[in-house]
């Protein structure tokens, strides 16, 4: 999630989709714009109904320099990186990501927060008796534990000895599925054993699930999942910036629904194959639907000797795409964003974003969104990650891209607000940077936003107006 976006900024701005642009009221000086293309109305199939507003005003400069956020919200920082666990077991781990907020027992919340630690000097997530895969890897999870009103009771390890933690998923029956982006194995950059696996999480519990690979899921640097409550089927995006691209996979689990534990009983792991369509940055009109949609066996979902996505699928191929990141279920269908495609790097075709919609039922894949940005570097609209559902029906979308960093609504007309500006300079005065956004969630009352901040590590409890 947190690759360097290294193309010259003169160059990432042009030939950009702008049938649609929304003027977004900024802070200070700053206008922030953003330009979609797209029919909206399909993100929120079996959603709440919004109410057809168009944001909840200018964000006001926070003189704390930590969030901006519209006139009568307000943030709380549950945690920051560094500061113990309240657990003991050590400091607050780096690099926050991918995140769920699970309803507990008795009104609690069990926040289960992804770290994205790799072997870079941060913070690594401590190593705990029954909770710990691979002792050389610094990744994992933490869980911060809320009573009903918010307050922290408690904040621990939940796993731990994984490697680059960066998002996953929420399951039907209330645990956590937390990812690996990453591809190393025993031997390699100290490890000691194989990475590349989805791990379980239990948020109340997290020894009941201990740390125990779900290897028939498939090894490779997977991103996130989103789970078919109807089916039990599991969807898994790929992020590979480098070619070859990831792929778009479905896991058909032996116990589908089973439970916690359940997907340890095993499943079959295949592959999208949209035919005649290798690469899905190649496809630029939204609204393109393709029907007949196959999904093929993986060879080998452990790539013992070769990565997943250079095994031979036959002579049809498979379909590929750049930076496969965001995944969730609504509806009847699942959504899967390409954060950016950038044909120096191999890619068929350049795009600052895309949304897709898979409609299991009918095979059908459809282009629904287009992201780009407007005409200054500092304007978001490039590199859209984490998602999730709103209150009102629409979307919250976590910017992952260069300049200010947002996190912006959408709602189902279509139109688009600034929620959120992460005010933590990391550069300097004369060349700022500001950390991506990620791990949008909102509590199962929907009356509490979750995000972190990824550097410095930051989970902020946001309430306020919600409609």
């Amino acid at each position: 999630m947190t690759t360097a976006n290294d193309q010259p900024l003169s160059a990432r701005h042009q030939s950009v989709p702008a049938t649609r642009r929304q003027i977004l009221a900024g802070t200070g000086t700053t206008v922030a714009g953003i330009a979609f293309t797209g029919s909206f109305s399909e993100l929120f199939v079996g959603t709440a109904a919004a109410r057809g507003h168009s944001g909840y005003g200018p964000l006001v400069p926070d003189p704390d320099a930590l969030l901006d956020l519209p006139r009568g919200f307000h943030y709380r920082v549950l945690s920051r990186e560094g500061d113990p666990l309240r657990s003991g077991e050590g400091s607050v781990p780096s690099n926050h990501d991918g995140m769920a907020a699970l309803r507990g027992r008795r009104g609690r919340v069990h926040l289960v927060r992804n770290h994205e630690n790799r072997h870079d000097g941060r913070i690594g997530v401590p190593t705990v008796d029954g909770l710990t895969y691979d002792p050389a890897a610094k990744g994992g999870c933490t869980t911060i534990t809320l009573d009903g009103r918010g307050n922290v009771l408690d904040e621990r390890v939940a796993v731990a000895g994984t490697a680059v933690n960066c998002a996953g998923g929420p399951t039907p029956w209330g645990t956590w599925l937390t990812c690996e982006e990453n591809e190393d194995k025993a031997g390699t950059n100290g490890c000691t054993k194989d990475h590349g696996y989805i791990f379980e999480v239990d948020g109340a519990d997290p020894l009941r699930t201990g740390a125990v690979p779900l290897t028939a899921m498939g090894r490779f640097q997977h991103e996130a999942i989103a789970v078919d409550p109807h089916s039990g089927i599991v969807y898994e995006t790929e992020d590979a910036f480098q070619k070859p691209f990831g792929l778009f996979y479905r896991f058909l689990p032996e116990k589908p629904l089973g439970g916690t534990g359940s997907l340890r009983a095993g499943g079959h792991l295949e592959a999208m194959r949209v035919p005649g369509v290798p690469d899905l940055s190649a496809i630029q009109e939204t609204g393109a639907r393709f029907e007949g949609v196959e999904w093929v066996p993986v060879p080998d979902p452990q790539a013992r000797q070769t990565p997943v996505r250079l095994q031979d699928f036959g002579p049809k191929g498979i379909t590929h795409a750049q930076k496969l990141e965001g995944c969730y279920w609504g509806g009847s269908s699942v959504y899967f964003v390409s954060s950016f495609a950038h044909s120096k790097d191999g890619s068929a075709a350049d795009h600052f974003g895309q949304v897709w919609k898979y409609e299991p039922q009918r095979r059908r894949l459809t282009l629904v969104i287009v992201f780009g940005p407007a005409s200054d570097v500092q304007l978001p609209g490039e590199s859209p990650d984490n998602i999730c559902l709103a209150p009102d029906g629409g979307l919250m979308v976590c910017e992952d891209g260069s300049g200010a960093q947002h996190v912006y609504g959408l709602t189902k007309r279509g139109e688009v607000y600034a929620l959120a500006r992460n005010r933590q300079n990391t550069g300097t005065p004369d060349a700022p940077e500001w950390g991506e956004f990620a791990g949008v969630t909102f509590s199962p009352d929907a009356a509490t936003m979750y995000v972190n901040c990824y550097a410095p590590g930051t989970t902020f409890a946001v309430t306020g107006p919600w409609r």
